[in-house]
């Protein structure tokens, strides 16, 4: 078989594989989240998340709301170096983004069920 052939069978292989993929993964919310920092937001994501008074409190006088934080959630980054991760219970992540052009960084515990956001900081520079 000639070098021509093989390439357009591979590629009609390739392209109905494509179509099928297409088809049954398309509508769905599906996601590739391979690195640390996606996989770590997306399980903080996925539980019931709670918000200490102190940070709901610093979050009322900069008028922002969960939202903000839910913005965070998905488009933050999650300081791996500021982190302790090594406990059993509730490991405690350092996430960090911004919300109207305002840096914001927060703690969040996550739990195996629940995640608890406990300190709270935006820089108002």
């Amino acid at each position: 078989m000639k070098l021509i052939k093989r390439v357009a069978w591979y590629s009609g292989g390739f392209v109905i594989g494509i179509i099928i993929l297409m088809f049954f993964l398309g509508g769905k919310k599906t996601s590739c989240d391979y690195g640390p920092n996606a996989r770590t937001l997306k399980n903080i994501r996925s539980k019931k998340l709670t918000i200490s008074p102190e940070a709901q409190q610093l979050l009322t006088q900069h008028s922002l709301d969960s939202t903000a934080i839910q913005s965070v959630l998905l488009h933050g980054e999650v300081l791996f170096g500021e982190s302790d991760t090594s406990k059993d219970s509730c490991k405690v992540y350092v996430i960090r983004g911004e919300v109207n052009a305002q840096p914001i960084k927060f703690s969040v515990e996550n739990c195996e069920n629940k995640a608890k956001i406990s300190s709270l900081k935006i820089d108002t520079n």
